[in-house]
């Protein structure tokens, strides 16, 4: 102990001495430090940290495939079955989105809402703050309407009320009894669960198509397995289970599969190869800049050979001699280790601010125990990787030869390390600038693309309708739409105006079954045909500019008392009417907004095609471009189908570019609050920045990768320039004794040039070899390039060997202006 108290107090006395090695070999260790705590933070907070919830590897996600529509909505009657007949799980639970907005209650408000069964919060082991949970008897049909809070919304609209529990409030225009408040802690982002404001019970639903089996309302389940059950083991189980519903129900049933995975990879989803990517590229920023100062500590081991000479020649063993040096080099990496623990943390917290939203588990980012361990533990590696080399180098000098004043055999076989330390950096420098190089060139391309339609000046918002109008009459509801869309019309600036229900553009999706003409019924409704459908206004296609290929758009005369009509998009058409014009044709189509005591039929007459708009967002649309797509006339819906769009009615407003959206909104809430009641106006954003979110992962990628590779290149420029420094150093005698007999300045630098160059061209030949294997794992992430795309290699070895040829002529160049008098004098 009292050795190595001693080894320390030496190192930190070095360090002392030469304070512009130390500053420049503690900030490289810092940014390489750094970039690879903050990257581990969110690795840690993403993947690695358990879910916030009791025994979450128990708990699992659950989907309903059906034929062609993989990991699809569960109907409510299927999830009965699984719930009764399975033997895998302790509980299993359904919950669906859901909205509405508070009244009664200071201002309106519109609020996220999840309807969930009774035992959803008891899968999660999530207990209330206040209150309880739902009974199995509030989750029925029918029965008087219950609520429990989020704390957030219990802080926000209630002031923390500790008397909360039983009091009445309006959601939606329903009468509800709050019974619960769950913990802020309590969050949780999947598949149509987005951290609610309030849980309703989902049984006690009255609309009867919610109830049909072959309706699916977007539900999805999940569910925590027995102890000691598998998830091979749950996965059979209900293979079993859903071949007894095939039997009994084979109307409905016959095609029906269920997806078991775990919670975890179903909330991580396809972040996983992200983060595990960048975790690769910033170990090599990491590895480059341990290079760095490996290179400095060799340069350095020159001035003090003679130091650890007369040490040995005095009696001191070598491994003495290696614990010195190599503690000298942990204290360095320690130091850097606590600089960079602090860039993390600004790092993260920039990192956080710039995640896209939808990233999963962002909140649980941050510098935990775990992540401070990683970086202690990086340190204390880091230094003894850097310091290796250098140690072993100084340990093994020759006394000899060191005491000497010319010992250049010894300064001589460190350049030669020093060499290939920058042949690694360039390799490692290369492999990030192809990996960055090869998003690029997606990210370019997925901006390339053809939406289907313009999202220039579309502003959407969501509308909410005032409580009394869902209980009007159809007429009467269809006026009250009819007068909203007349004064947002009348806004100054507004080209057009569009009121849509159902599924959005890129923020969600919506299926109908039907018929088409020519084609008889399946004898299965679960083999019926199935599109996407969209309930939309007269302006809708003209507002977001979908191009018109045959036929007209969806016109004012199309009401409620004439022929119901569709238009459809060109994948529909060149699906179901393969070589025909649609134009004219008929659908017969499943009506899930009317009474389904039994099926109800719809005749549509398509009356136009238009072209196929882009639903899943840029970097997945081009998988699922198959997806037909169908345009119904939102004034044409049912009843039914009315009343519900009245309490979550979504807006479409395209306007001029010189209107400012905010000046617009605060215009548009004044008219409609003075005109029309207590309408909703929330969630307003740019169509274009809707486009933009859809590719928001890969731009973020691209920009930490690009940083990364900036990072490593630079590194990499400042290791060639500094080795080639000190080779000119180490040369200054022979360069002067050529210069003496007649060598002339572009000698000099051909030869230092060529020196740096065949450094560089080794590099960049091992590096094209290694981003040929690596850039495989990139395959995922990448958008019609391949992960070997020549051009991009070509490229970026190219802009590799140009800054590092430029980086070899700062030192040639000071050669090239040796004066060979001075030269010898000072040898």
């Amino acid at each position: 102990m009292n050795g190595l108290i001693q080894d320390l107090r030496y190192a930190l006395r070095q360090l002392a001495k030469n304070p512009g090695f130390t500053a420049i070999a503690v900030l490289t260790l810092a940014l390489g430090i750094g970039a690879n705590t903050a990257i581990f933070s969110v690795v840690n907070g993403v993947l690695l940290n358990p879910l916030p919830f009791a025994n979450s590897d128990r708990i699992v996600t659950m989907y309903q495939d059906k034929p062609n529509f993989p990991r699809g909505s569960i109907s409510y009657p299927n999830f009965l079955d699984w719930q009764r007949e399975n033997h895998s799980f302790e509980t299993l639970a359904v919950y669906r989105w859901s909205d509405g907005s508070i009244t009664g209650v200071g201002q309106p408000e519109r609020v996220k809402a999840e309807r969930v069964s009774a035992t959803f919060l008891p899968t999660l082991g999530v207990n209330p703050i206040l209150g309880r949970n739902f009974t199995p008897e509030e989750d029925r049909r029918g029965a008087d309407g219950t609520a429990i809070l989020s704390e957030g919304l219990w802080k926000r609209k209630f002031g923390s009320d500790p008397n909360i529990i039983g009091k009445r409030i309006v959601v939606g225009g329903q009468g509800r009894t709050i019974v619960g408040v769950t913990p802020a802690s309590f969050r949780l982002v999947i598949q149509n669960f987005n951290s609610p404001d309030i849980l309703e019970p989902i049984g006690e639903d009255v609309d009867a198509g919610f109830y049909r089996r072959d309706s699916f309302w977007g539900t999805d389940a999940i569910g925590r397995l027995r102890p000691g059950v598998t998830l091979a083991q749950a996965r059979d189980d209900m293979r079993r289970v859903n071949a007894g519903l095939a039997e009994a129900y084979p109307d409905m049933d016959a095609h029906i599969k269920s997806t078991v995975i775990t919670l975890k990879d179903a909330i991580v989803g396809d972040t996983r190869p992200v983060l595990l990517v960048l975790l690769g590229a910033v170990s090599f920023v990491l590895l480059i800049a341990c290079v760095n100062v490996a290179n400095l500590l060799l340069a350095r081991s020159t001035a003090r050979q003679r130091e650890f000479s007369v040490r040995v020649a005095l009696g001191a063993a070598q491994g003495r001699i290696l614990r010195q040096v190599l503690t000298e080099s942990v204290l360095l990496a320690v130091i850097g280790g606590g600089l960079g623990l602090l860039l993390a943390k600004w790092g993260t917290q920039a990192a956080i601010a710039a995640i896209p939203r939808g990233v999963p588990r962002a909140e649980d980012i941050g510098l935990d125990f775990r992540v401070l361990g990683f970086a202690f533990l990086i340190s204390v590696l880091t230094g003894i990787v850097f310091g290796l080399v250098p140690a072993l180098k100084m340990s093994r000098t020759n006394v000899g030869e060191a005491l000497k004043d010319s010992g250049r055999s010894v300064a001589a076989s460190r350049s030669r390390a020093q060499a290939m330390f920058v042949i690694g950096e360039m390799a490692m420098a290369l492999v990030l600038l192809v990996g960055a190089g090869l998003m690029l060139r997606s990210l370019m391309q997925l901006w390339g693309l053809d939406a289907g339609f313009d999202p220039h000046n579309v502003l959407s918002f969501h509308l909410t309708m005032p409580p009394s109008v869902p209980g009007q009459s159809p007429e009467a509801i269809r006026a009250a739409f009819r007068r909203v869309e007349s004064e947002i019309q009348s806004v100054p600036g507004v080209e057009s105006v569009s009121l849509s229900d159902r599924a959005t553009l890129m923020q969600s999706d919506d299926e109908e079954d039907f018929v088409p003409e020519g084609e008889s019924q399946p004898s299965r409704n679960a083999d019926l045909p199935s599109s996407l459908v969209y309930s939309v206004g007269p302006e809708y296609l003209r507002t977001l500019r979908i191009p018109l290929l045959r036929g007209r758009f969806i016109a004012d005369s199309d009401t409620e008392n004439s022929q119901r009509v569709a238009v459809v998009d060109s994948s529909f058409a060149r699906k179901y009417f393969p070589g025909q014009d649609p134009v004219g044709k008929h659908l017969r189509v499943l009506d899930f907004d009317t009474d389904p005591a039994q099926l109800a039929w719809m005749d549509l007459t398509i009356v136009g095609v238009v072209g196929h708009a882009n639903q899943f967002g840029l970097a997945n649309d081009a998988t699922q471009s198959l997806h037909a797509q169908l345009y119904r006339s939102f004034m044409q819906s049912s009843e039914v189908g009315l009343r519900g769009a009245a309490q979550s009615t979504g807006g479409y407003i395209r306007f001029q570019s010189s209107l400012n959206p905010e000046a617009f909104l605060q215009t548009l809430r004044k008219k409609l609050q003075t005109d029309s009641g207590d309408i909703i106006i929330s969630d307003t954003e740019l169509e274009e920045n809707v486009v933009a979110r859809s590719i928001a992962s890969q731009r973020f990628s691209l920009a930490l990768l690009g940083a990364f590779a900036a990072l490593a290149l630079l590194l990499a420029s400042v290791g060639i320039y500094g080795v080639l420094s000190y080779l000119v150093g180490l040369r200054t005698r022979e360069i002067g004794v050529r210069m003496a007999l007649g060598a002339r300045p572009l000698d000099v630098l051909r030869q230092i040039l060529g020196d740096g160059a065949r450094m560089t061209l080794i590099g960049a030949v091992l590096g094209l070899i290694a981003a040929f294997a690596l850039t495989r794992w990139m395959a995922t992430l990448l958008f019609e390039v391949k992960p070997t795309d020549p051009a991009t290699f070509a490229v970026v070895a190219a802009i590799l060997c140009a800054i590092a040829m430029f980086a070899c002529y700062l030192p040639a160049r000071r050669a090239m202006r040796l004066d060979p008098v001075i030269a010898l004098r000072n040898e």
